[in-house]
């Protein structure tokens, strides 16, 4: 009995050690895992760093504002690679373009009128880019081969100058045909169509609108009452403010509505319809840093974050009309009130339309 408890005893005792050293192992083992995955981990995240460093290179950025760069600075910290921005207008790109044989002084076109990026990409200037959000775009709003994209809408209508509006003892424009008033005799401002993405979209929305020949008569009536077609799209609006005029017609956008609560201004969406233009985003063919542009695009769409710092720089949220899934951001304004435009013609007939509205404002037209 005794040898039998003394077996047992001893057989306990080894189990034990067994056990023992069973679990040691086993702490160890787990150990060392953790070990080498927090290695692996620190060597992955050291490539992640290697990796960002190789992407380098340059991003050369034509943009119709310098507002962006807070973005592309933002392209640059995550990535590494270094971006130079441009201000320029969509007509002077694509006049700029044209003028040196198509080879272009950039990488990116970013904002400004769609029709310009639609014209570019008839005359063979855009690089072709797939990115991985393209199904993302809400139909029309991308072009269907991929040669450009669209970061947002603008809406255009009036800012009027309610202090010359009462000294001239004359009422607001409620639509497009107040505008051809006599009483607005030299009180209007518009930018020149040739070289203002938005303002050509005005234009073509107008005359699909009226119609050809009834379009053209309307413009003619209210050629006699626009001082002169400004530069830029944002000229309307800061002239106005300032008093050079009654009238601006302008995108409607927070820095429209900054400077009608500064100033002694009002905001007039028209009766007859709301124009709107979509802003493209492009590539330029033959770029020198093709691939840097395409990481900046994918970049952008693949996040909601930069989507909306992007609608934060643009004063408005029109970039949930093109992306229709995003989160987080509402529009503030009436969608049913906007024209119906076929967005098609927009590249489609700008020189025939320019070339008759050069003939109609003749030295109107500010260079």
């Amino acid at each position: 009995m005794k040898k039998r408890l003394a077996m047992s005893t001893a057989a306990i005792l080894s189990l034990a050690l067994l056990a023992s050293c069973g679990g040691k192992k086993a702490a160890e083992t787990t150990a060392k895992a953790e070990e080498t995955s927090t290695a692996q981990e620190t060597v992955k995240e050291t490539e992640a760093e290697s990796e960002k460093a190789s992407v380098g290179g340059k991003l050369s950025i034509v943009a119709t504002s310098e507002d962006y760069k807070k973005l592309f600075d933002e392209f640059t910290k995550d990535t590494g690679i270094e971006t130079e921005l441009l201000s320029m207008s969509s007509g002077e790109v694509i006049s700029k373009l044209k003028a040196e044989g198509g080879t272009p002084t950039a990488d990116l076109w970013f904002g400004g009128g769609i029709d310009a990026f639609m014209s570019a990409k008839d005359n063979g200037l855009l690089e072709k880019i797939d990115l991985d959000a393209a199904d993302d775009f809400a139909t029309g709003y991308i072009d269907p081969d991929h040669y450009w994209y669209t970061k947002g809408v603008t809406v255009v209508g009036f800012i009027v100058n309610d202090g010359i509006l009462k000294e001239k003892n004359i009422e607001a424009p409620k639509s497009w045909d107040d505008l051809t008033n006599a009483a607005y005799k030299d009180e209007v401002l518009m930018s020149n169509p040739a070289v203002s993405g938005t303002n050509y979209g005005v234009v073509n929305a107008l005359l699909q609108k009226k119609g050809e020949e009834e379009g053209w008569k309307y413009f003619t009536a209210l050629n006699e009452n626009v001082k002169y077609y400004s530069k830029r799209g944002g000229d309307p609006r800061e002239k106005t403010s300032q008093g050079e005029v009654a009238i601006g017609i302008t995108p409607m956008d927070k820095k429209t509505e900054k400077l009608a609560s500064e100033q002694n201004c009002s905001l007039v969406y028209p009766e007859d319809g709301i124009p709107y233009v979509p802003e493209g985003v492009a590539v330029f063919k033959g770029a020198a840093n093709v691939e840097q542009a395409k990481e900046f695009l994918n970049w952008l769409y693949n996040s909601e974050d930069h989507l909306k710092e992007l609608a934060e720089i643009d004063g408005k949220n029109t970039i949930k009309v093109v992306l229709p899934k995003l989160s987080g951001i509402e529009l503030s304004f009436d969608t049913g009130k906007l024209m119906k435009e076929d967005l098609a013609l927009f590249g489609a007939q700008r020189d025939s339309i320019l070339e008759k509205w050069e003939t109609l404002a003749g030295s109107k037209n500010e260079a």
